[in-house]
């Protein structure tokens, strides 16, 4: 989450910080304070999705999702509603 905002060296540095897209102070510098909002990860399968596609990490913008969650809330998927 961190290194795909943050280094542009990163492989999808271009969709993630060159779209803007940032990580919350408090969870930029306190793994704790991430945890404690998004909890464990559920399953093996889940993996971190911003609920709005074009929001930051942040509180209440981010939830554990399975594969096909995922795949539905891509912007490709929004840019066709």
């Amino acid at each position: 989450m961190i290194q795909r905002c943050e280094d542009a060296n990163q492989k999808n540095w271009h969709h993630y910080g060159g779209r803007g897209i940032r990580v919350c102070e408090e969870w930029r510098y306190d793994f704790l304070r991430f945890l404690a909002h998004i909890g464990h990860k559920p399953t093996p399968t889940h993996s971190l999705d911003r609920i709005n596609v074009n929001g930051n990490y942040e509180p209440g913008n981010v939830r554990w999702a399975t594969p096909r969650e995922q795949a539905n809330n891509r912007r490709a998927a929004h840019f066709n509603e």
